[in-house]
């Protein structure tokens, strides 16, 4: 599984998120180019812990067979439910500035541990999964965009 820890994964990542214009728009979902690219930078403050999430997911996601099925190998739902704190910054997100912060948030992930926190719906995850977790959601949104 591609993971964000890859140099060269994270620069295709950086690479087509700086394709987006205002222009694009969502094949599915709520979400505005800016909006999303809020999304993504908030759930990175999640990961790390700067951003307290609340988890409201079935305890059944926590279950280690589940969890991994569901990072490694089940493509990610359209339009699955999310923490409302993830959410908060879409409806009022500026594409330069968030960009700016993707971006910022993208050198971090250098493959080595940032202090990353349980996930509020699976739990206590390897660094391993993170950075398949952490890749496979950007992707996805990237995706949902059409770059």
């Amino acid at each position: 599984m591609p993971t964000v820890w890859d140099p060269a994964v994270r620069d295709d990542l950086l690479r087509r998120a700086r394709t987006l214009t205002p222009q694009h728009t969502a094949k599915w979902g709520k979400f505005s180019v800016a909006g999303m690219l809020a999304h993504l930078n908030e759930s990175s403050r999640m990961a790390t812990g700067d951003l307290p999430v609340r988890s409201k997911a079935p305890s059944m996601l926590r279950w280690p067979p589940v969890r991994y099925l569901i990072i490694h190998h089940l493509p990610m739902p359209k339009s699955a439910p999310t923490a409302p704190e993830l959410i908060a910054r879409s409806a009022s997100a500026d594409l330069a500035r968030e960009l700016a912060l993707f971006e910022q948030t993208f050198a971090r992930l250098d493959g080595q541990s940032h202090g990353l926190v349980p996930h509020p719906a699976f739990g206590a995850l390897s660094h391993a999964d993170w950075g398949v977790l952490i890749h496979k959601h950007v992707d996805h949104h990237l995706r949902q965009f059409g770059v």
